[in-house]
């Protein structure tokens, strides 16, 4: 008996190890690696921004991450690591001179240089100038202008039946509402200057309708319009004896033509029926 049960005690501990060894080779933890295709397209690293970063603000390293990359597909002016956006020891960072939404490319032409100032300027395209415009709550669309919005320009001159309005300026860029020139701000603020992009001959003509009349900012929609020049309009065009209306659809009979042929005519109003 007893060397039956010794025998049974080394089974079991026999079959009791083996199954901890084969655990233990199920459960191994395994380093975690991207599997890669070795006939797919060469990837890159690349920078992109690790969360929102608003314009103006510093370019800094928790702000940052890296992802793959197709290497034939990087565009010109990316980075490939940190060390290229971060600040040595005592040296001023950089800023973004573009907002930039988490996980977008940070490209060179966003970021400033180490210690560069960054101001409305750098939103600017070639040749164009920033304009500032005198706004109340009816002018700018009460309130609801952002930066990056487009926007027709209204100028209102004159009095009493000698009032008109004319579009002076069309598909005009808002660069700064106030002291606002963030664009990824969304908020609605009235505000009392909005600050424009115009080319120089835009800017003459703006600088002479704010000493002319009152200037009105009129929002447009998203989608792409062919801009067409616009007549100006007096008070008296808009004064009428009669207001405008929309015609309605008109009265008609059906006529039977032969045996099955079935036509329908228009029956006009007579003078005396109107009257």
């Amino acid at each position: 008996m007893r060397i039956r049960s010794l025998m049974l005690t080394m089974v079991g501990m026999a079959i009791a190890g083996a199954s901890v060894y084969a655990s233990r080779e199920l459960l191994q933890v395994q380093p975690a690696t991207a599997s890669v295709d070795s006939n797919g397209p060469a990837l890159v690293s690349v920078v992109v921004a690790g969360q929102d970063i608003p314009f103006g603000t510093t370019v800094e390293g928790h702000k940052l991450t890296t992802i793959m990359w197709p290497a034939e597909a990087v565009p010109p002016g990316t980075f490939s690591d940190f060390s290229v956006l971060l600040p040595e020891q005592g040296q001023d960072p950089r800023r973004a001179k573009r907002a930039m939404a988490q996980g977008e490319l940070v490209l060179a032409n966003k970021v400033s240089e180490f210690g560069e100032k960054v101001t409305i300027v750098q939103t600017l395209g070639k040749n164009t100038r920033a304009m500032a415009i005198k706004v109340d709550a009816q002018t700018a669309v009460g309130g609801f202008v952002t930066p990056g919005d487009t926007v027709d320009v209204v100028l209102t001159q004159g009095s009493r039946a000698n009032l008109r309005a004319i579009t002076i300026l069309q598909n005009i860029r808002i660069i700064g509402v106030d002291q606002q020139a963030d664009e990824q701000n969304e908020s609605a603020n009235v505000a009392k200057t909005v600050t424009v992009e115009v080319t120089p001959a835009q800017g003459q003509k703006l600088a002479l309708a704010q000493k002319a009349g009152t200037l009105s900012l009129s929002l447009r929609t998203l989608d792409s319009v062919i801009d067409e020049p616009l007549d100006s309009i007096r008070l008296s065009d808009i004064m009428r004896d009669e207001s405008p209306t929309v015609e309605g659809p008109k009265a008609t009979v059906k006529v039977r033509r032969a045996a099955t042929a079935v036509s329908e005519v228009e029956v006009k109003e007579r003078d005396e029926d109107v009257n």
